[in-house]
């Protein structure tokens, strides 16, 4: 994604008014004629928060959402801030679309609003994100794993409030593979699971989940922590051109399928299929699907040039964050705070199946008995790469696609596999001077 120029937001004054919100100030001031105390007038204040529509409807079977989670979340937060009294206004936007929707109108979006982390470069280089500062940082850092802060940390800031994991992993039919089985996808190639059942369905022309296999060959994406776009896409070395090969050679197999528009899950219906990769969007209809055979787990390792490598998926993050046009930064930024924090992420989770990525909830007993959340936190912390929070990752996308669309389509084979891969490469690194 290609951004203007980055505009730096210091924000020292209100971040440290704050961090200071967001430890509970005292709510009196000094009197330093008479050394008594008084109590402070309270500040009123106008906020308007948008969210996803799944927020802001009612949960059924519970009488508390009856308005929504996100209500119910900010009335909790004014009812905690006694020095402050303040109107809420609702919109519906939803993570995916907030850089499109904010960036067209600053002076009228939303103060406080939810997004998917891979907008964050778009988001700063508009003017429409806050960086967080003081206290606050600590805290985030504190409660997130390396791979979470990393994916809200951009030219060195932080900008925004992880609330939840994005990433995707493995659903796989337990009546067909062991647990040892899904560690390798070798083995899992290499089984018999009888005629017409396909063992493995992955979205091999789609640049979001391609760069698994380039991962798991040793390869790097600007660089070993993708923050440096001077390291370029290595993709077309050795290793890389041997993934490619390896790619095209499960795409070839009649028991592999490129995974469309999720046809997989009607696949596992009907006892036809192994194993698929897909996110925590999938995992309802899926549970549907399989019942008591239901598995899910973090990606398998695949044998390449003779080394077995671990297959890596994309780690975002789904945000909150501040518009710098709001007037009452100290309030938006302590509310940004708490829509983040355990206490929420619990209510999420409780009330919508949104999986926590705070370390104290991951480790609770609730979130380590969801085998669906411990595959996706697993992956998340132990596995993924944070996906570049770079201008150049722009470049990246559909020179990616295309060579994973010629792979399925047969257009790469071993003798042309080299040209393909430097190919791909040259359309990826075409943004770097």
């Amino acid at each position: 994604m290609k951004t203007k120029k980055i505009l730096s937001i210091l924000l020292a004054s209100a971040m440290t008014v704050g961090m200071l919100a967001g430890c509970g100030n005292s709510d009196k001031s000094a009197d330093t004629k008479t050394g008594s105390a008084k109590t402070a007038e309270k500040k009123d204040v106008t906020l308007t928060v948008w969210g996803p529509q799944e927020d802001q409807a009612e949960i059924e079977g519970m009488d508390q959402y009856k308005e929504g989670i996100l209500k119910y979340m900010c009335d909790r937060f004014n009812e905690e801030h006694p020095e402050w009294n303040i109107t809420f206004q609702y919109g519906v936007c939803s993570e995916g679309e907030a850089k499109d929707t904010v960036t067209k109108d600053l002076d009228n979006a939303a103060d406080v609003y939810m997004y998917a982390n891979d907008q964050i470069p778009t988001l700063v280089g508009a003017g429409a994100l806050s960086q967080i500062g003081g206290s606050n940082v600590d805290e985030i850092k504190k409660n997130n794993s390396e791979t979470a802060v990393g994916s809200v940390t951009y030219k060195d800031g932080i900008y925004g409030v992880p609330f939840t994991g994005n990433t995707w992993f493995m659903y796989y039919d337990k009546s067909k593979y062991t647990e040892d089985d899904v560690k390798s996808l070798d083995t899992m190639m290499a089984k018999d699971l009888g005629k017409g059942v396909t063992n493995f369905a992955f979205p091999l022309d789609n640049s979001w989940y391609i760069e698994a296999f380039y991962y798991a060959a040793g390869c790097t994406l600007f660089g070993e922590n993708g923050d440096d776009p001077t390291a370029k896409c290595d993709f077309d070395n050795e290793n890389g051109i041997a993934a490619t090969k390896y790619m095209v050679k499960l795409a070839g197999s009649d028991k592999f399928s490129n995974e469309k528009d999720g046809s997989s899950i009607a696949k596992f219906k009907d006892g036809k299929l192994g194993a698929y990769c897909s996110g925590s969007w999938d995992a309802d209809p899926i549970k549907k699907a399989l019942g008591d055979n239901f598995g899910v787990t973090k990606l398998p390792t695949v044998n390449i040039n003779g080394q077995d490598g671990q297959m890596r998926s994309f780690a975002g993050t789904k945000c909150i964050g501040v518009n710098p046009k709001c007037k009452d930064q100290d309030v938006a930024v302590a509310l940004a705070m708490y829509l983040g924090s355990s206490e929420c992420q619990k209510i999420r989770f409780e009330a919508r199946g949104i999986i926590p990525c705070n370390n104290d909830l991951v480790q609770s007993d609730a979130v380590q008995k969801d085998e669906l959340a411990v595959a996706q936190n697993d992956e998340i912390v132990n596995i993924a790469k944070v996906q570049p929070l770079l201008e150049e990752m722009g470049s990246y996308w559909d020179p990616a696609a295309t060579m994973g669309g010629e792979i399925v389509q047969g257009d790469v084979n071993d003798k042309n596999a080299a040209e393909k891969t430097k190919a791909m490469v040259e359309g990826i690194n075409s943004s770097i001077k």
